[in-house]
Order: C-alpha cells, then structure tokens, then sequence
C-alpha cells in the first residue's frame, strides 16, 4: 500500500493546529506503518484496559501482521492511523481505511475507521475523528463507516450491550464509555451485530439428532461432513470458492481475495479442533456450504497478556496442545450458496458441529456475528436454544 504522508507535511500541520485549538491541546500524531509505529499504535490500549478484568489483549505478533505489510489487505486498501497526545502523553488512536475492493464491489465511496481507543474524554475523540474524517474526504469518501479492524472481514461493530464478560475469539471489547464518545463526535447507528448464546448443558442432545435425522431423509444427496487437519489443505480450496458467492449479498460485504484466505487460514490453522467445522458437499463432489468453529482460545490467551512468550503461555499449551478443551467455542461463519438455502443444510451443520462439541467437552456456544436483519440466520440459531446476549453496534457519519 501506499501510506499517507505523516506529520511533516504541511496539510497535515494544519489538521494539527486546527484540532489542537479545538480540543485543549489535543495534538493529533500521524503514524507510518512501520513496526515501530504499530507498536506504539498497539501499546497504548494497555494504558485503556489496565483495570478491565474482561479484557483481553490481542496477541501482539498477529496484530502486527494485521497492521502491517504482512497482511495482503493492505495490497488494495490505503489506510493512515494517528495517535492522539497530550502533554506529551498518548491518549487515543484511531485508524483510517479505504478499502478500493469494497468501494468497487459494493458501489459505495466509504472510508472506514477502526482500532478506536481513547480516554474518557470527548475533545479526544472529536479530534480524532475529526482527523479521520477529513482524510476521507480527501480520498474522495462521502461516509465514514466502523469500526472495521481494518475490514467487515476482520473484527468489526462497537459493544453495546454486555459488557459483562470477556469477548470471545475474534470479536472486539470496549470500555462502556465508547458509545457516548463516538455519537458526541457526529456518528449515528448503520447497523447492528448480535452475538448468540447457546447453552449446549441445558440443550436435549435429541435435539440435535432429530434436526440432522429429517435433513438426512430430505437432502440424501448433500452430505456433511467434518473439515479434519488432514484435508484442511484441499477443503480450504473449497471454502474459498463458497465463500465469496455465500456472502455476497450480504449487508457490508467484500470478497475476500485468495491471499487474504491464505493469509486468514495461515493465521487460524493451529487453532483447528476437529468435529465442529464442517463442509456440505454434492455427490458431484461440489461444496455448497461451510460452518467454522473453533475454541475460544481467548480463555487462555487472557493469561498471556498479548505475549506469546509469557508465564501465562504454559498454562495455555494444554489447550493450544489440543491435551484440554476450553469450555466454550465460537460459531463463527454459517453460509450456503444461494441455490442450496432453504434445504436445512445451515442446521444440519449445525446440528452435527454442536453434538459433537459436546462431546469433546464444550458446554455452551457463542454464535457471531449475525445482522440484526437477518432473520432466517437467527431462526436456526433459535432452533437450537440461542439468545442473543450482546450487541455490537456499526456507526456511520456523513462526509
């Protein structure tokens, strides 16, 4: 990618100096997307989070990969992050992206913004909106879109609702003053992300049978089965070619290109725990619809503190090991092509990734994120005994 100037142009001295009349003092720092910078960008949520008992710090060495060059996002989105200082003091961050696959693919001139973190204090993140909105007016953008960690592929949406325990695998977590400082700085609701609960103790087995007994007697042509370590190689071909045409028509969508699932299996591949990702497949051999799951390693990657060598790491390797399951796991992906929908393939996966869960020793599910809208989703969810029990919010500004 190319990366924005950084603080030693003129343009950028006089964003500085007009935001910093604004807002006490609040200087508004451009960084590069060297890795000194990133961490830097990286360090300060630790500033945030040092009281939050639910949180949990991202593992530095994979967000690294995500902010930097490693990452093949990067190829064809420009991005620019600042830090926002006082006093000589970081006290907020935030990035900026433009993403030119989602502008073509969905028509929309939108920047996104992300990583958003800050103080409790509303002339910080004014400045820094103020920063990333008007370097995406000048990249041509009418709309600010997130937060997108850097993309609706990644992490996206900003809790609102349950903020009473730790994330799960891949999804974000916010101090609960969040939402009051994104919408005192012009951002309004574009949608909402629910997270499900499935409590797999309290769920009868029966159920599960029963849902995958009557797909078996109505689909005896589509069968499902497990993605296995052995074949996760041929079955990630397969999982590419489902997914960009499962989720096309899917509010904020963009395709995926074959490096980012390269570069998305490469990253997850060791967390794979066989018998609750799955793949639907045609006699013909052809794959039509695909669920992942995996553990929610960030029980255990909570006592690592974002370091992969720490004391907290040897209580992780039974876990990372494959020796203990952690007791939750995350459904994190459930799509059908769109001539296969309406067959019960969704709850067939479904039904066989959650009995055999429980049989490795998982007791319950979060199932996410699903669009508020996105009725059918939620009824297979509720099928299976899932609430929802938290919401992550999407936030939008007219340029």
């Amino acid at each position: 990618m190319a990366p924005v100037k950084n603080s030693r142009g003129p343009a950028w001295l006089g964003i500085n100096i007009f935001w910093g009349k604004m807002s006490s003092n609040v200087q508004i720092v451009p960084l590069t997307q060297s890795r000194s910078d990133m961490r830097r960008f990286m360090k300060f949520q630790y500033q945030v989070y040092r009281n939050d008992p639910f949180w949990v710090a991202p593992l530095e060495m994979d967000l690294i990969k995500v902010l930097t060059g490693a990452n093949p996002f990067w190829r064809h989105a420009d991005g620019q992050f600042w830090m926002a200082v006082r006093d000589g003091r970081d006290v907020g961050r935030i990035a900026a992206v433009l993403d030119r696959n989602y502008v073509e693919f969905q028509g929309d001139a939108t920047a996104f913004f992300g990583f958003f973190e800050a103080i409790d204090d509303s002339r910080v993140s004014h400045a820094l909106f103020g920063a990333a909105c008007e370097w995406a007016r000048q990249k041509g953008a009418r709309r600010l879109l997130g937060p997108m960690n850097p993309s609706t592929n990644d992490e996206c949406g900003m809790l609102i609702k349950g903020f009473d325990s730790s994330p799960v695998l891949m999804m974000p977590y916010n101090p609960a003053y969040y939402p009051a400082l994104i919408e005192s700085a012009g951002l309004e609701k574009a949608k909402d992300l629910l997270a499900y609960y499935i409590d797999l103790i309290n769920t009868p087995m029966q159920r599960f049978e029963r849902v995958a007994s009557k797909f078996k007697q109505r689909q005896s042509g589509i069968s499902v089965r497990p993605i296995l370590r052995k074949t996760i190689q041929s079955d990630i071909q397969k999982i590419k070619a489902i997914y960009n045409q499962a989720w096309e028509r899917n509010w904020g969508f963009v395709p995926l290109t074959e490096a980012e699932v390269d570069f998305m299996a490469e990253r997850l591949g060791f967390l794979l725990t066989e018998g609750i990702s799955y793949l639907a497949e045609t006699p013909q051999g052809e794959a039509v619809g695909f669920l992942l799951a995996l553990p929610d390693y960030n029980q255990v990657f909570k006592a690592m503190k974002g370091r992969l060598v720490s004391w907290g790491t040897i209580k992780a390797l039974p876990y990372l090991l494959h020796w203990k399951v952690v007791p939750t796991c995350r459904v994190i992906t459930l799509g059908v092509k769109a001539d296969y929908r309406g067959r019960g393939i969704e709850a067939a996966m479904l039904a066989d990734g959650l009995r055999e869960g429980f049989k490795l020793g998982f007791k319950n599910v979060e199932a996410s994120w699903i669009l508020e809208d996105n009725v059918p989703v939620q009824r297979i969810i509720a099928l299976f005994g899932g609430e929802p029990y938290k919401v992550y919010r999407v936030y939008q500004k007219a340029l």
